[in-house]
């Protein structure tokens, strides 16, 4: 059974940080591509940022760079998003997702606030 599970959402202050996982099981995590998606109350999801199998190659989205972070743990089957400087647009339901050659799967999403 494939599972994505996310951990590490939560209420946040401005400028605060928050450091998102995602533990995957029921398929060869180190064959997928991964992403974080972000969906704010109202809007449309987008893509937050991607990273390869092999983790050599990672996109962000132009309103994260340099503030979030990419990574992944192949031996743990886990990916993660270290999340800095959060502002109150980062409020947001995130979910990961896994992708390979037209197979593809999405997370159960958390819940991250950033409010004062």
């Amino acid at each position: 059974q494939v599972q994505l599970v996310e951990s590490g959402g939560g209420l946040v202050q401005p400028g605060g940080s928050l450091r998102l996982s995602c533990a995957a099981s029921g398929f060869t995590f180190r064959m997928y591509a991964m992403s974080w998606y972000r969906q704010a109350p109202g809007k449309e999801r987008e893509l937050v940022a991607t990273i390869s199998a092999t983790a050599r190659s990672t996109n962000y989205n132009d309103s994260t760079k340099g503030r979030f972070t990419i990574s992944r743990d192949n031996a743990k089957n886990t990916m993660y998003l270290q999340m800095n400087n959060l502002k109150p647009k980062g409020t947001a339901v995130y979910c990961c997702y896994a992708s390979w050659r037209g197979d593809s799967y999405w997370g159960q999403r958390t819940q991250v606030a950033v409010s004062s």
